[in-house]
């Protein structure tokens, strides 16, 4: 098979969210050069890649407000089951697949792809990675993702704890690459704006009480009232009844609906991070990858400790950081300084080094594309060997069997469904996000009488 790197190349993304299909169709943008994407080239020469991207159907599929939110173009964009998927990578060519899902989707994917190209040499290179901060079921993750070509570590530190976790249980390390996270950017904070402006990042499921939601809405109100002078924005995610990456089952708009009287300088925002971070001046989370978007542009950048740091909520991550601090010292008037050590450990890249941060993954794949007779078989670690009791079910969850081939009532390829599949497809996402933000807390609730 000759060398695939004499022509443009074509790269596939498989995502299951919002924010997923950012980080998946951003890192290709990265890693490959890409329409509309800052990228460098492969070989020196600027090229145009193809993009298509693929939306894996389930509860957290994006709505198009969500894919609009996000803001990255693709020649072409449609929603599929993993089985659908797979026909696709049968009978299409790509040079680079992007797999931007949960670790048992990747895992999934990865085996059903393994018997696609079982005998064949042509298949795409496969990269995998993480959205954002990887602060829990670090070994369980990593895992279920190994198999790809590359595993793409959004920082130093994250390089070291992945090969760590790959050479402890004697698999091979050699796929965990170096990069950043694929988002960051933005004009470097230069001074204070008028007015002052404060954002608090929510995330959909940290916390995921309502005592402690209840308790930041209140902080966050409270800082609007002491500095009137400042605007106060919650930043949120998504609207009511859309889902992201995690499971919102307490949404902030109903908590502030029933807070009563809220501020004038306090108001809810949607939008691209990237634009709310043009005009602010504290960004204040709990665990938010925002965070990490702040401190790549020097904004001063607040990890709260009121609920304590625990690993429950992702905080602990940022330790060392310099950035961890309380609504009481804000109040106040605490300003924190990031700690530039810690920082540059974390592929924020504060010190200028973003442009060469994916040269390292560029150069990988361009030698992957060259490899004289085309890649090896997809190879990983979790087999019916390995892990007899844990494959099968996350390969079933996808309607796959022990050996990756699709099982008897598999959904059938549905290239385009008509209006009627369409609306019932949506009165049943509707149905789930109805039950995971009214039922669920409700029943939750009556079990705690």
């Amino acid at each position: 098979m000759p060398p695939r790197t004499t022509k443009p190349p074509r790269i596939a993304v498989l995502a299951d969210s919002d924010t997923r299909w950012k980080w998946g169709a951003l890192t290709a943008g990265r890693i490959v050069p890409g329409p509309s994407m800052e990228a460098g080239p492969l070989d020196g020469t600027q090229v145009t890649a193809a993009l298509d991207g693929f939306l894996l159907r389930g509860r957290a599929t994006p709505t198009p407000r969500q894919l609009a939110e996000v803001g990255v173009r693709a020649d072409s964009l449609r929603e599929v089951t993993a089985v659908e998927f797979l026909r696709t990578m049968e009978r299409e060519s790509y040079d680079v697949l992007v797999l931007s899902l949960v670790g048992g989707g990747v895992q999934a994917m990865l085996h059903g792809l393994a018997r696609v190209f079982e005998g064949r040499t042509d298949r795409p290179v496969i990269v995998t990675g993480y959205v954002g901060v990887v602060y829990e079921k670090l070994a369980d993750g990593l895992l279920l993702r190994h198999g790809a070509d590359l595993v793409l570590a959004n920082s130093r530190q994250d390089a070291d704890r992945f090969r760590a976790v790959y050479d402890g249980v004697g698999a091979d390390s050699s796929t965990v690459t170096e990069v950043a996270l694929p988002f960051l950017g933005g004009t470097p904070y230069t001074g204070e704006h008028d007015p002052y402006t404060v954002v608090f990042a929510a995330q959909p499921s940290v916390p995921d009480s309502r005592k402690d939601r209840t308790y930041l809405l209140d902080r966050l109100v409270r800082h609007a009232r002491l500095h009137p002078e400042r605007e106060v924005l919650l930043k949120l995610r998504s609207k009511p009844g859309e889902h992201t990456t995690h499971i919102e089952e307490l949404p902030y708009q109903k908590l502030a609906q029933r807070h009563g009287d809220l501020p004038p300088n306090f108001r809810l925002v949607y939008g691209n991070m990237g634009e709310v971070l043009d005009r602010t001046d504290l960004l204040v989370t709990v665990s938010s990858t925002a965070a990490l978007e702040s401190l790549h542009r020097r904004i001063p950048t607040v990890v709260l400790t009121d609920l304590g740091i625990r690993e429950t909520l992702g905080n602990h991550h940022f330790t060392g950081s310099g950035c961890l601090a309380s609504w009481e010292q804000l109040d106040a008037g605490h300003r924190p300084e990031a700690d530039e050590e810690w920082t540059a450990r974390q592929g924020v890249c504060a010190d200028g080094s973003y442009a060469t941060a994916f040269d390292a993954a560029r150069e990988r794949i361009a030698k992957l594309l060259a490899t004289p007779g085309g890649l090896p078989p997809i190879t990983p670690y979790y087999t019916p060997v390995t892990a007899p009791g844990y494959l099968p079910g996350i390969l079933a969850r996808h309607h796959l069997g022990p050996d990756g081939t699709p099982l008897p009532g598999a959904p059938a390829h549905d290239k385009d469904p008509g209006p009627v599949r369409q609306i019932v497809r949506r009165a049943a996402r509707g149905a789930y996000r109805h039950g995971v933000q009214r039922v669920a807390p409700v029943i939750r609730r009556m079990g705690e009488l």
